[in-house]
């Protein structure tokens, strides 16, 4: 794992119901279980505050890290997605994006594509950008945030004149590779789902074997968020299997999510100058009220 995207998966899946801050402390020691070094974590955050990605806060000699409002709305974005429990009826709309931008502005060009595709729209001609999912909110987010009302505009429509609904969906998305992907993952998790269960019910399943187990888990499947655009139902193939795959990454999650859990509790060290509510039920099952 890259240090910069195990700690949005730390960040998303534990630390942000325990205040959003954490020392850079505990912050090694955790990523520790997972190969990377010390060094290795102290370039990552720093990258990431340069980024405008973190913020750091000095408390004494301790240095405390939390997201940016940036980074913040990469990862609601991304827990919203990852946590969903059911697929949404589609509207009959689709959201189109167009952009114009010149050549000197290439870094932000690259920098819209890349949040484009992570927010699921699928780009079906030069800068020319569809999602059939009600994603205006973040959309226009995004043309604040990089400032681009100069260079692109946002529309809706519900009228297809030149072509069918299908021809746009082939045209922006591979459904059939994001299949092949969900048919590895489930084949790779559905033996060890069976494997940590018999260890769950025998009580042989420490709780650093949950958080790393639960952390791997979260890891692999939030790429499906780089590929998988979430589609509305009556959008899907009929023998769509991203509903299985995410019905196993639920039960899986919920089996390890009480003993990972107590682990983050152990390493996790707020700012003595703050008080955290703890939301640990929620960091325990995040599916909760959670619909799209």
């Amino acid at each position: 794992m890259k240090p910069r995207s195990l700690m949005f998966t730390l960040y998303g899946d534990f630390i942000q119901y325990y205040g959003g801050e954490i020392w850079i402390g505990s912050l090694i020691r955790m990523m520790a279980e997972f190969g990377i070094s010390e060094s290795s974590v102290r370039g990552a955050t720093l990258r990431m505050v340069q980024q405008d990605l973190l913020q750091v806060r000095r408390v004494g000699n301790k240095s405390y890290y939390s997201l940016t409002e940036k980074g913040k709305r990469r990862i609601e974005d991304g827990v919203r997605r990852v946590y969903s429990i059911k697929s949404h009826k589609w509207d009959g709309f689709w959201r189109i994006l167009t952009y114009s931008m010149p050549e000197e502005k290439r870094d932000l060009r690259n920098q819209v594509r890349k949040e484009l595709s992570w927010t699921g729209f699928g780009m079906i001609s030069n800068s020319t950008w569809v999602s059939p999912n009600p994603l205006e909110k973040q959309i226009l987010e995004m043309i604040e945030t990089y400032e681009l009302k100069e260079y692109a505009m946002l529309f809706s429509s519900s009228s297809l004149l030149s072509h069918d609904q299908q021809y746009i969906i082939d045209k922006g998305w591979n459904l059939q590779s994001i299949q092949e992907d969900y048919k590895t993952f489930i084949e790779t998790y559905r033996p060890k789902y069976e494997m940590l269960k018999e260890c769950v019910w025998n009580d042989s399943l420490t709780s650093l074997e949950a958080f790393v187990e639960r952390t791997y888990l979260v890891h692999y499947y939030r790429k499906f968020l780089f590929n998988d655009p979430g589609f509305p139902q009556d959008l899907l193939p009929h023998n769509w299997n991203g509903n299985e795959a995410r019905d196993l990454f639920w039960n899986m999650h919920q089996l390890l999510s009480t003993l990972s859990v107590k682990y983050f509790e152990s390493l996790f060290e707020q700012a003595p100058d703050r008080e955290i509510q703890a939301k640990r039920e929620k960091a325990i099952n995040p599916f909760a009220e959670i619909y799209i």
